[in-house]
């Protein structure tokens, strides 16, 4: 299973977390695997009640990996999107309980773009 994403601007955190829970609700499974093959974006859990939280992570990625520094950027000026990327990871598993993610109540899935806007695929697997 995969569903598309649309990010809209260079790096923002989008909340997928419906979009993965409709595609498992029902399954059998004790786990939910969500990936993206990107390199230069990442998956992450964390708390999606305020957005804040996800701005607050963004703010700490850029301060700590600023743009147009790294030998990659001599080629592509995208070397700190693949940093962050690299450091967040392209995957999560999300356990699975009767058919439905077992997320704590104030966690989601959120889909980090480092280099967008892009449209991202993001693979689901139940495991």
């Amino acid at each position: 299973m995969e569903i598309k994403v649309k990010t809209r601007k260079r790096e923002e955190i989008i909340d997928i977390t419906e979009k993965v829970r409709r595609l498992v609700e029902g399954k059998e499974g004790k786990a939910c695997l969500v990936y993206v093959p990107h390199a230069t974006c990442s998956v992450i859990i964390n708390e999606n009640y305020d957005e804040a939280v996800c701005q607050d992570i963004l703010t700490f990625l850029r301060k700590q990996i600023p743009k147009g520094k790294w030998e990659h950027d001599k080629i592509d000026s995208n070397a700190d999107s693949h940093i962050k990327a690299s450091l967040l990871g392209p995957s999560q598993i999300i356990p699975v309980k009767n058919g439905e993610l077992a997320l704590g109540r104030w966690q989601g899935i959120g889909l980090a773009e480092f280099d967008g806007p892009r449209e991202r695929k993001v693979i689901i697997r139940i495991l």
